[in-house]
């Protein structure tokens, strides 16, 4: 296999990087507990959950390494590569959707059980892949992401019932810039998006008096490397700048829950014009959306037997 292929076109791992558990036992030791639901209910957001093993972590930031060179083999498969996305001249912001069509261990992430039982558990069903993205603040000049909602940028497809998981490859914190979370902000309904790596506080113009007092109760999400943290698609979430001297590298997966639709047309349509589309109102699918959890599949037992969003 080589890197120029399209491993989109793949749904199943192609490594032995992430072990496939083999028995119920060996999937159980990655769930969630009722508790740390119910945070995520309550606040919209759960951190600090181990995805990655040292060695996964080196072996995708390897990949990494290869992908921020733009003419690295495998480039025209992105759905959007920005090798920097900062509107400020000073500061450096590496963005890129679609690393699971470019390398092998970003493929293969996807199929990482410490990733698919606890998003099984927040999402309550089964689901499919979305899209993933990476993030790269290289250290002293690494610019922000502002604050938004991910919903407000993936009106293409409906309901709403997506599932963001953020997962650092270096450790993060206030000084390299981590991600904030407004805790309880998914409860505010969808408010008017701004350029994703802008004006850092520009939402604050479109938030109503009671939310801006929920803005300035915002928290940073310290973080070890290879640990992660899932957040609703509505939840107001943004990073400020690295101004330190270490990388700040992060690797992002969103899913849906199987049966989401497309609802693209003229006013939503994403704005590379290079994602696999749908006709509005068809179910989005295979190859580029696949299935990664069925629980009516072979551990359909294993599945039922979990606590979710809907159960606890």
């Amino acid at each position: 296999m080589t890197t120029g292929q399209d491993l989109g076109l793949q749904s199943q791992p192609l490594t032995k990087l992430f072990a496939q558990p083999q028995s119920v036992a060996e999937w159980g030791q990655y769930q969630l507990t009722p508790d740390q639901i119910r945070l995520f209910q309550t606040q919209g957001f759960l951190h600090g959950i181990q995805l990655l093993n040292s060695t996964q972590v080196e072996a995708l930031r390897s990949e990494l390494a290869e992908m921020v060179v733009p003419d690295h083999e495998g480039r025209e498969f992105f759905y959007e590569y920005h090798s920097n996305e900062a509107d400020d001249t000073n500061a450096t912001l590496f963005h890129a959707l679609g690393a699971w069509r470019v390398r092998p261990g970003f493929h293969d992430l996807l199929w990482n059980p410490a990733f698919l039982v606890p998003a099984y558990q927040l999402l309550g069903s089964g689901f499919r892949m979305f899209h993933d993205q990476l993030f790269s603040k290289p250290a002293r000049h690494g610019g922000v992401v502002a604050w938004h909602q991910d919903y407000s940028y993936w009106t293409w497809t409906k309901p709403m019932a997506h599932l963001t998981c953020w997962i650092g490859l270096d450790d993060v914190d206030t000084e390299n810039g981590c991600l904030y979370y407004i805790p309880g902000s998914h409860r505010w309904g969808l408010v008017e998006k701004t350029k994703l790596a802008g004006d850092m506080d520009a939402v604050r113009a479109a938030l109503t008096p009671e939310q801006q007092l929920d803005f300035d109760k915002k928290v940073p999400i310290c973080m070890s490397a290879g640990q992660a943290s899932f957040h609703h698609p509505a939840l107001m979430h943004g990073s400020y700048e690295n101004r330190s001297e270490r990388s700040r590298r992060a690797t992002v997966i969103n899913v849906m829950a199987d049966g989401v639709v497309s609802n693209v047309d003229e006013t939503n349509r994403p704005g590379s014009g290079t994602y696999p589309e749908f006709p509005a109102g068809q179910p989005m699918g295979e190859p580029y959306y696949p299935l990664l959890v069925d629980p009516s599949g072979e551990w359909s037992d294993f599945w039922s037997s979990l606590p979710t969003i809907d159960s606890v």
